[in-house]
Parts: C-alpha cells; structure tokens; sequence
C-alpha cells in the first residue's frame, strides 16, 4: 500500500485554496445580498422608500445605501451621516445605563422603586421593582393611577417604565440622565449620538407621515417624550459602533451582559409587526430557524427604525427611515425593515 503525504509547501497550497473559495464565497454572497436590498429599495412605489441601510460585520461596514431626501421642500439628499430619532432602540442605552449603576453596587434589580424614588405618589412604588421596570411587566400606567395588574403577573410595553429608570439612576449616580448618556457614548466612540436636551446634533433630517388623504407631510408632534424609552437621535454608523460595543463586553461584564440578553420570564407578548416578542432587558430575542438574533424596532412620529444584532455572525443591519407609511397599521410602517430582515436571515442560513 503506497501513501502520500502533504508537504510543506503542498499544504500551504490547500490552505490557501481554501481561503480562496471562502473568500470568494462570501463575496459572493454579499453580493447577492446587495442586490436584493438594492432591488426592494429602489422599485417603483407609491410608498418609496426614504432611509439609510447599513449592514456591518464586526466593526465594518458591509454594504449601505442612502435613497431619498433628507429636506423635501429643498430636495437635499440624504447622507449616511444624517442623524435620526431612533424610537424605542434608545430603551437598551437606558438598559445599560442601569446595569451599570447595578454592578456598581448602587442600585439591586429586585427591591422596591420606592428605596430609590420614595417620592412617587402611589402604594405601588413598594411592590413594583427595577426587574420589572426593565421587563414591562410592572403594571403601571400613570403615576397618580392604579396599576393595570399585579407586579411581575402580565407584560405591558411601556414607556413610563424606562422614564422611571432614568430618574432612578439620576438618584443614584448623583448625574443628569443627560450626562449619562453621553459618558455612555463616548466610551463607545459614538460622535453623533445625543439625548434629544443635548442640542449638539447638527445633522438631524426633517420627518414626514403620510395623511389619510395619501399625502406626506412635515410631521409636528414633538419626539422629545420619555428620552429614555424612545427619544434619542443616531446615525446608521453610530448604531454599529454601538452593536460592537454593546454586545461585544465592552461596557457590560459578561455575567450583566448574560442578564440583559436572557429571556426573562414572563416578558413575552403578541408583537404588531411580528407574531411574538421575547423581551430581555431593553432588546427583544428571538431565535427562530437556528438564528439568533437581539435588538429593537423604533418609531417615533415621522421616524421608522430598526437595529439588529446577529451574536453567531457578528453582523448587524441597520435601518433608518424619516417618512412614516400608514401609520395606523404598524405592519405596513415596517415593510421595508421586515423585508430587509427577511432578506438577512435568508442568507444567514
């Protein structure tokens, strides 16, 4: 029986060959990936699509592509460093912010709120906890009211909940909610990240919703309300450096991280764009079909948005929208989020 062994060089040869096709491959893929994309965002609609998408893997970015007007009236076009609100994704900066100030020892997830906020004028404040707070599943629905039921019994989503944890945090660190935040984002590096009372934004695009006669006009209700569950402005770029900071153990240790990327019992209802939703602190999870994937939709008035992270690929997508479609019927706000979601998870696969 004769054998053959590899040489030196012989292996190099294979290994490299290797590389080659995955190399390749991959670009194949992204490729694919693009024109997909690429096709949902530029076919002709009555409903156009007006954002950014980024897709990053690790810190860089794979592909983006800027379609639309930043300024309608004066037909300025958009650029990837335009700056957006980013709705309810600001939930997991507020979720951070807490986990924080709990491995600083400051605060405890499962005592009362009224041992940081004994201010608060209801008896709840002394059965509803910093947990629940984070999980949605707190009850409460005004400050002066009734809860809607009984602690940690049901979920509720909520932006009353997060705007109580900021407070709580204010109390504890001895800090404005504001400062907090931006030490948050410097140490991500995220220069064009801003709670909305710090006015050094510069490049935030004027917002649009469609009438129910089909027109789009410039939307005027403030997006200033509860910061701390959906007011922040970023940019596409910034949202990446965040997936990278976030999820990758830069400002979190990992056993907090674990907490924040858990499913937490109880914090699972009907979604209106998806079927379900399965909330950790500040992001929802789902792992469906193999792919897990963290992170949030947005939507603040005129503003449609949405930042996923995929821990086993390292990728992140990123959409960002300032023209709100049909806004009765949220399905149909996020078409081109759930689409573009779609089109990843297919080429995860």
């Amino acid at each position: 029986m004769k054998f053959t062994f590899f040489t030196s060089n012989m292996l190099n040869i294979f290994v490299l060959s290797v590389f080659i096709f995955n190399f390749f491959l991959f670009l194949s893929q992204k490729s694919e990936l693009k024109l997909q994309i690429d096709s949902l965002l530029t076919v002709k609609s009555s409903k156009p699509f007006n954002g950014i998408v980024l897709v990053g893997k690790n810190d860089t970015i794979q592909f983006s592509k800027v379609v639309g007007y930043s300024d309608f009236s004066t037909s300025k076009l958009l650029s990837i460093k335009d700056q957006f609100v980013i709705g309810s994704i600001s939930k997991q900066f507020t979720a951070v912010l807490v986990l924080q100030e709990y491995e600083k020892g400051n605060i405890q997830l499962d005592v009362p709120i009224s041992n940081y906020l004994p201010e608060l004028p209801m008896s709840w404040k002394d059965s509803v906890t910093i947990h629940q707070l984070l999980t949605h599943t707190h009850g409460i629905i005004d400050l002066n009211k009734e809860l809607e039921f009984h602690p940690g019994t049901s979920y509720h989503y909520s932006q009353i909940g997060y705007d109580l944890l900021a407070k709580i945090i204010e109390k504890t660190s001895k800090k404005s909610f504001v400062n907090l935040s931006k030490e948050l984002f410097d140490k991500c590096h995220m220069k064009s990240t801003f709670h909305p009372d710090n006015i050094e934004y510069k490049n935030l695009v004027t917002s649009y919703t469609e009438q129910e006669n089909g027109e789009i006009e410039i939307e005027t209700k403030s997006f200033q309300n509860f910061p701390a569950a959906g007011s922040f402005v970023s940019t596409a770029e910034d949202l990446l450096l965040w997936n990278n900071c976030f999820y990758g153990g830069k400002i979190l240790k990992q056993a907090t991280l674990d907490l924040l990327t858990t499913i937490q019992k109880g914090a699972v209802r009907d979604h209106p764009i998806f079927r379900e939703t399965k909330y950790g602190y500040g992001i929802t999870i789902t792992n469906t079909n193999d792919v897990v994937q963290y992170g949030q939709t947005g939507f603040a008035p005129g503003f449609v948005s949405m930042n996923y992270y995929f821990p086993e690929s390292k990728i992140s997508v990123v959409v960002l929208e300032n023209v709100a479609y049909d806004t009765n019927d949220l399905k149909k706000t996020f078409y081109y989020q759930v689409e573009i979601l779609r089109l990843i998870k297919l080429n995860l696969k």
